[in-house]
């Protein structure tokens, strides 16, 4: 057997130990004739049979935690114009050996590809496009098309429109008014104006029309039609009845030597008429996005040695120092050096005060200064900025997929080719009742009316609306699929510390054992607690003041616990109550005054030197002022509240208490919060985890859908589906409005482009004619096909009124 060899780079690589089992992992693979793995250059080399897909070498390297390095572009796509091309081309693309995964959304003409680098290039996936029918171009080669393709569709709906006018008026007009077919027939006779109806169609055809042609047919004869082909046929088929009617009339009957140039003509106006207010709209699904993307300013104030100047974006760099006058809005990220001001963040966050910031605080590109003079230091540009990452994150999460879209985008792909089949039976059905015109008539209405483009655009269309609308709430989907996820939702699980608190504890009161002083204790402390990033660490660090901290060495955290180390030669713990008695003897009476802090909201700390008892710490952590209200809203909307927290039962109830929350779960480690989230989702179902630390990312990555503060930890926002730029805990309900509204939104999209396709092709097809109902002419079918896309688009635009109805209450 023929042998093929791939040379392939592999991630994860730490020793040679991994190349090794990374190498007896791709030897495993039945068809692997051999393998070798060199770990100075991450790369493995594999001799396979040529019958043998990539598809297990990569689950071989994946199993064994070294996968396969990847790569991900996005293609701009032309020619795409129904549900079903969306399909041809998803197939084409996840054919090729070495595609991971491919999503294709018609909305914004975009592919997006996951492919293992080494096996697959992006020519191969153009060459595979091409092949399906499609151009396709790296999105960053590709220059924005969408007003050029109004421009030509306006162009030419002004064109179709000029020539069908007369057509229809010639032919129409006689029917509505008998005087003026008379006044026709005396002036230019029946021969003459089936001419001049032929001549104009002719050039409607060739001219507006043509784009149906040039794609519809190659896509016929590929065995792959599409929306394209229909209209190609229909129109072709009423035309080339009509020419045979006016130049060739002896070969049809007398009763059947009639024309439809009007029908051909109107149906190609209309349908321009419908993809241009559909380009239209699509346009403004993106206005969101377009919105942040136009905040960053052009030139900045560059301080300089000389003076400050402006200067182009692309030519700051980290490091330099711009001057920000009052209005003017934020070109970089950076940290303000001197100078304070109030810093409008509503466009990045949704929050609509000003936030004051001085010297140290982090602006953001795309905020607004407001009336003081402050000087930044750039720490991002381009790329690297907050506003770019937002704008990358919510573009990735608007070309995902619902579940929900994988069986719309099977019946898309094989609905024209039924609609053919239903074209052609209802044209042997009439022709066997001895209907040749009715035959023609109904097959060229159900070839028009049919409508892929409602079906491919109901989802797609009110994702990408809505999470545009979200980002500027401060509201961002990581992952598309969130939507769906967050609507399910029937319990809302809170962390405590950071997220119900404001997460800014201070110290309130110390009770010192011994011959403890303050500025002795303290700076032990604070060496000890500067190793965490936890929020009580840093009010515990900010109570030792300016004193100089001593090193603290051999650091060891206990996970939901304490933290212990050794300062100055003596061990140093610090923590909750029972930690610190593991080593040392608790003084009488810090139980009760533990008990009695917790009760009152306040968590008590532990502190023993030399296993000592040195004294209790209490530290009181803020209610945050949107808590209550988000807790409310959620039960207003029907769903249950809980809250896990690592604090004292005391603490932890004191706070459930004040906020109304009626599952309690507290000293809980991360691991217990795993196992109490894996609980609460067998007994109430789907169910969102809010955190902000890095304790909470394990409870995130493994909640249905996982929420974090953009305040958190990096950790934290990495494991989540969905993130709160803004900060705010209010922000959680205003996902879940965006949630629901969009899934709602989305099925009344599906349910009107189904509904419309289930109805009104059986109409179209003449089967109300038996019965006395009406024969659904061509150009009635071309107007409803083309206001059925407009109709789902016009919906989907109805998100961008979604508000966050907490901030309003809270500031209005």
């Amino acid at each position: 057997m023929a042998h093929q060899e791939y040379a392939l780079q592999l991630t994860g690589l730490n020793c040679a130990g991994c190349a090794g089992r990374a190498e007896r992992a791709l030897q495993a693979v039945p068809g692997v004739q051999g393998a070798s793995v060199n770990f100075a250059t991450a790369t493995a080399t594999i001799e396979a049979d040529r019958a043998l897909s990539i598809a297990p070498l990569v689950q071989a390297v994946k199993g064994a935690g070294y996968p396969f390095a990847e790569h991900e572009v996005t293609l701009a796509l032309s020619g795409m114009n129904c549900g079903s091309c969306v399909g041809r081309v998803e197939a084409a693309l996840g054919a090729l050996d070495g595609v991971l995964s491919v999503t294709v959304t018609l909305t914004d003409g975009m592919a997006r590809v996951r492919y293992v680098a080494g096996i697959v290039s992006v020519g191969d996936l153009q060459n595979a496009t091409k092949g399906a029918g499609y151009d396709a171009r790296s999105s960053d080669e590709a220059p924005s098309d969408k007003p050029s393709e109004v421009k030509a569709l306006q162009r030419d709906v002004w064109t179709a429109l000029v020539l069908t006018l007369p057509v229809f008026v010639l032919e129409m007009g006689g029917h509505m008014v008998p005087a003026f077919h008379h006044w026709v027939m005396a002036t230019l006779g029946q021969s003459l104006s089936w001419t001049l109806q032929a001549i104009l169609v002719a050039l409607v055809l060739a001219g507006p029309g043509r784009r149906f042609f040039e794609r519809g047919i190659p896509g016929l004869l590929r065995g792959a039609p599409d929306m394209n082909a229909l209209v190609a046929l229909g129109t072709a088929a009423a035309f080339g009845y009509s020419l045979v009617a006016t130049f060739a009339p002896g070969v049809l009957p007398d009763e059947a030597v009639q024309v439809y140039y009007e029908s051909a003509a109107v149906i190609v106006t209309l349908i321009l008429l419908g993809r241009l207010l559909e380009a239209r709209a699509k346009g403004r699904t993106g206005a969101a996005i377009r919105t942040l993307a136009g905040l960053q300013p052009d030139t900045a104030l560059v301080v300089t040695d000389n003076g400050p100047k402006n200067v182009a974006i692309a030519d700051i760099q980290t490091g330099d120092r711009i001057r920000l006058r009052p209005g003017e809005r934020v070109a970089v990220d950076g940290t303000i050096v001197s100078g304070r001001s109030d810093i409008d963040e509503s466009m990045l966050t949704g929050e609509p005060l000003p936030v004051a910031k001085a010297a140290g605080a982090f602006v953001s590109a795309g905020t607004n200064n407001g009336t003081g003079v402050i000087e930044v230091e750039v720490t991002g540009v381009g790329r690297d900025t907050r506003l770019a990452q937002i704008i990358h994150m919510v573009e990735r999460a608007q070309g995902a997929k619902l579940p929900v879209q994988a069986l719309v985008d099977r019946i898309t792909l094989r609905f024209v080719p039924a609609v053919l089949a239903i074209a052609g039976l209802t044209v042997l059905i009439w022709l066997a009742l001895g209907q040749g015109t009715a035959a023609l008539v109904s097959g060229v209405a159900v070839l028009i009316i049919a409508c892929p483009c409602a079906m491919g655009l109901a989802t797609p269309t009110s994702i990408m609306v809505a999470l545009g609308r979200a980002a500027q709430l401060g509201v961002l989907f990581r992952k598309g699929t969130a939507l769906q996820q967050l609507e399910d939702v029937k319990l809302v699980v809170f962390d405590k510390t950071g997220t119900l608190t404001q997460g800014r504890p201070v110290v309130t009161d110390i009770a010192f054992h011994g011959e403890w002083r303050r500025e002795e204790l303290m700076p032990l402390v604070a060496a000890v607690e500067a190793q965490s990033e936890h929020p009580i660490a840093r009010a515990l660090v900010a109570a030792a003041g300016a004193a100089a901290l001593p090193d603290a060495e051999a650091v060891h955290a206990h996970a939901g616990r304490g933290i212990v180390a050794q300062v100055e030669g003596r061990d140093v713990r610090v923590g909750r109550l029972a930690f610190v008695a593991e080593t040392a003897s608790l003084p009488d009476g810090w139980m009760d005054q533990a008990t009695s802090m917790a009760q009152h909201g306040v968590t008590p700390v532990a502190v023993s030197v030399a296993g000592a008892a040195a004294a209790l710490i209490a530290v009181s952590d803020p209610i945050r002022e949107d808590a209550a209200q988000t807790v409310a809203a959620l039960k207003q909307r029907g769903v249950a509240v809980a809250m896990l927290s690592g604090d004292a039962k005391g603490t932890a109830a004191h706070v459930a208490d004040q906020l109304g929350i009626d599952h309690v779960f507290a000293e809980c480690l991360p691991a217990d919060k795993l196992t109490k989230l894996t609980e609460l989702q067998t007994t109430f179902g789907a169910t969102a985890f809010v955190g902000d630390g890095i304790n909470d990312a394990p409870a995130l990555a493994a909640a249905d859908c996982g929420v974090a503060l953009g305040n958190g930890t990096d950790v934290a926002i990495e494991a989540a589906e969905v993130v709160l730029s803004s900060g705010q805990l209010s922000s959680v309900v205003t996902a879940l409005d965006a949630s629901r509204r969009t899934m709602r939104n989305i099925r009344q999209n599906l349910g009107w482009a189904f509904g419309y396709n289930v109805l009104l092709i059986p109409v179209a097809a003449g089967l109300l004619v038996p019965f006395g109902g009406p024969q659904l002419s061509p150009a009635l079918a071309a107007g409803a096909m083309a206001a059925s896309s407009v109709l789902v688009l016009t919906n989907a635009l109805r998100l961008r009124n979604l508000d966050p109805v907490l901030h309003d209450n809270q500031h209005g």
